[in-house]
């Protein structure tokens, strides 16, 4: 396994299922992942006005719906900054309309940790903590901060969104299962997303821009 979740997970990525090992192995170098399958989406309707502004920056979004079809795209890159990072974008396809949903997962060498930049400019940063459970890679959200060109502020507890990704590899179906939750202090549950999705690897010659993050130089403080 190669790759930023290697760098955070150690020697417990060993303790990886070997699909869900080798989903999470995109490196600088390799070839794209390409994820398709369906999810159930569900959100809060309190949030509905706060989903539809995030959409304007491909971060969340106020669609719910069964057997949305959805496809995730993986690549690996260095940013303008030297660091290793895997872009993720996901796309859900609701009758009429097709939301993103982008990230962008930073290995912090010099501080020995993961960050997410989420959205199309990457304007919210978050710690990551991942680890193993029987094989499924858990990943939950830790620090925020609200990214203003190379300055970033603290997101305090109750502006900050809690998040568990889980990501598990099937045998009996031969599919990858993800259970994804954002919460909020004050906002309760915010949206939820879970399906399952096959993967196919596809070559590639240089990351496309609409996945490519340009002009992230620094990190958050440690």
């Amino acid at each position: 396994m190669t790759g930023v979740y290697e760098r955070a997970l150690g020697e417990a990525a060993a303790d990886l299922h070997p699909k869900v090992r080798e989903r999470y192995s995109v490196g600088i170098d390799d070839d794209a992942c390409i994820g398709r399958g369906w999810m159930e989406i569900s959100r809060a309707l309190h949030m509905v006005p706060v989903l539809y502004g995030m959409t304007v920056d491909d971060l969340l979004f106020p669609e719910q719906g069964s057997d949305v079809p959805f496809t995730v795209t993986t690549v690996g890159f260095r940013t303008d900054g030297g660091h290793e990072a895997m872009t993720t974008r996901r796309t859900f396809s609701f009758d009429g309309t097709t939301r993103h949903f982008d990230s962008l997962t930073v290995w912090d060498d010099e501080h020995g940790r993961l960050l997410d930049f989420l959205g199309g400019h990457g304007l919210v940063a978050s710690e990551l903590r991942p680890r193993v459970e029987d094989g499924t890679l858990v990943v939950e959200g830790g620090r925020q901060w609200a990214r203003l060109g190379s300055t970033y502020v603290p997101l305090p507890g109750p502006l900050a969104a809690s998040v568990e990704v889980r990501d598990r590899y099937d045998e009996s179906d031969g599919r990858f299962h993800i259970d994804a939750v954002v919460e909020n202090a004050l906002a309760g549950r915010i949206l939820s997303y879970r399906g399952s999705f096959t993967q196919t690897v596809e070559a590639r010659e240089t990351v496309p821009e609409t996945l490519r993050r340009h002009g992230l130089t620094t990190l958050p403080p440690r």
